[in-house]
């Protein structure tokens, strides 16, 4: 069989986008071996020609009696004129989001990066093609060496949490109970990380229900739209976080990425409360590391007290409704 588009292999005559057999003889039953030997007689003759244009016309007319005036370019062209020319396929061109946060946004000390995720918008591209959506509501901060509930604690490293002391952005995946999955992302500072706590969800609730509900018991109750994400493990199910994204780079992944929102709804408070699941570590279970939207449905565990004693601050977060009452009933996580 002759090759679709271009020269076959071994012939000296450009095509022009025709296969030869065709051009000479308005079939593509012809013996190759007459198509090679008519070929390298043609080449001999063109030879004679006096100028490169020449022999091209010489070629042309050879073939199929082309004139050549009815060739879509001429013959010499300067490369301005052929890259004016050139047609980029928008296939190929790759366009990052216009509010993608890059690696200088990762690139902060980690209770720093636990605040300024707050607000941020997470996205998730399904092999399908299908984008869902959640705005962060809720974080912990993982320092590192010295902190007692961090799996780097004492600078130590393992197989498992290796992402943790890779470049800052770098997504940290681990499994806990072993069937659930928690998702983390480093930070600037040696074994830092923050844990994606809760997420509100804005796109693709269906497809968030239907990949919760894989793990529910049949006839369970429909979860309303803040119970989707509400908590590490929902999170990472419900926008089908897999083991495999340990250790990506989530400023650059294509399947999973963080932008800003793109309509900030308010100004809120942040609250500052003791980390979740955590009370075997001492003094570091009572440090006021997670951080949370005041007042946001979507939080899943609500610290009264906390509240209480948290200043107001000024960092701008991108809200959900504020009318609607937190659900403190939700059961979680520990970190393990």
């Amino acid at each position: 069989m002759w090759p679709k588009c271009g020269c076959p292999s071994g012939s000296l005559i450009p095509t022009y986008g025709y296969s030869i057999p065709t051009l000479l003889h308005g079939s593509t039953r012809v013996s190759r071996g007459n198509v090679m030997a008519g070929s390298k007689r043609k080449m001999l003759a063109l030879t004679a020609a006096g100028t490169p244009e020449e022999a091209v016309n010489e070629q042309i007319d050879f073939i199929g009696k082309v004139s050549p005036a009815k060739l879509k370019k001429p013959i010499h062209q300067s490369e301005n004129d052929q890259s004016a020319e050139t047609e980029k396929s928008h296939y190929f061109t790759k366009k990052d989001p216009q509010h993608k946060l890059g690696e200088e946004f990762f690139n902060q000390p980690c209770i720093s990066l636990a605040k300024a995720l707050l607000g941020k918008v997470m996205i998730r591209r399904c092999a399908d093609g299908t984008e869902l959506r959640g705005r962060i509501v809720e974080t912990e901060a993982y320092l590192g060496g010295e902190d007692k509930a961090s799996h780097s604690a004492g600078g130590k490293r393992t197989e498992r949490n290796t992402a943790m002391f890779m470049k800052p952005g770098t997504i940290y995946v681990y499994p806990i109970y072993g069937i659930y999955l928690c998702m983390n992302v480093s930070s600037k500072g040696e074994g830092a990380a923050v844990l994606l706590r809760s997420l509100e969800p804005l796109q693709g609730q269906p497809v968030m229900r239907q990949l919760r509900g894989a793990r529910r018991k049949e006839g369970a109750r429909q979860l309303k739209d803040k119970e989707l994400c509400n908590g590490p493990s929902k999170l990472c199910q419900a926008l089908d976080i897999p083991r495999c994204f340990d250790r990506r780079d989530l400023a650059s992944d294509p399947e999973v990425w963080l932008e800003r929102d793109t309509n900030p709804a308010e100004l809120q408070d942040i609250v500052s409360a003791p980390r979740i699941g955590i009370e075997s570590h001492g003094e570091w279970a009572k440090k006021p590391l997670r951080f949370y939207l005041r007042g946001h449905p979507c939080v899943s565990v609500v610290n009264k007290e906390a509240e209480r004693q948290s200043p107001s601050g000024n960092v701008m977060c991108h809200l959900g409704p504020s009318d609607v009452q937190p659900d403190t009933g939700q059961p979680d996580v520990k970190r393990t």
